[in-house]
């Protein structure tokens, strides 16, 4: 379903920080607004998805 709120974990690998957004599911992506972990990683997590 497109534009489906969904509630996202963020798990840095590198130095193991969490964060729990919201963000809208477009197609195959979801656009919560991260860009990146506090320790300037950019590329490197967990993600996990769960429905609101």
């Amino acid at each position: 379903m497109i534009g489906e709120r969904v509630k996202v974990r963020i798990r840095c690998n590198v130095c193991g920080e969490k964060f729990v957004l919201r963000g809208k599911r477009e197609k195959e992506k979801i656009d919560t607004g991260f860009k990146q972990c506090i320790c300037n990683n950019i590329d490197d997590f967990d993600i996990e998805e769960h429905p609101i």
